[in-house]
């Protein structure tokens, strides 16, 4: 069985998450995600292959950033943005992912659209230092 430390379940999910979604090398992101995945996100199929289905289906535009990446025992959460998705915004993500021996086992969602500046009650971005264009 193999074990990882929460720092390392961090570094997997970001190379995961480039792996798939950026750079869309789907052979190669098997060997981070579990065979027996599971996935609670209203909007994916079941499944790894639920998964890879949808970005396969996506727009090649599609894209992933990091901002913020937390994790504790086998769980990571990661703030990000998916962008180029094929809607009129970008989502503003909070992934959380299970880890069970060394890859990504089990997943859950938060999706926003990414508020403008007219948009933003705060008048605060959602993601990083500035507002989308």
């Amino acid at each position: 069985m193999t074990k990882t430390t929460p720092a390392q379940n961090k570094a997997l999910v970001l190379e995961a998450f480039d792996t798939l979604f950026n750079k869309r090398d789907y052979a190669a992101a098997e060997r981070f995600w579990s065979d027996r995945y599971i996935q609670h996100s209203a909007h994916i199929a079941p499944g790894r292959a639920g998964l890879f289905d949808l970005i396969r289906g996506g727009p090649e535009t599609l894209r992933y950033e990091n901002q913020l990446i937390v994790a504790e025992g086998d769980y990571v959460i990661a703030h990000g943005r998916f962008s180029g998705n094929g809607r009129p915004a970008a989502w503003i993500a909070a992934d959380v992912v299970r880890f069970e021996e060394g890859k990504l086992a089990e997943h859950w969602d938060v999706l926003q659209d990414e508020a403008t500046r007219v948009e933003s009650v705060s008048g605060l971005p959602m993601f990083g230092d500035y507002f989308p264009a």
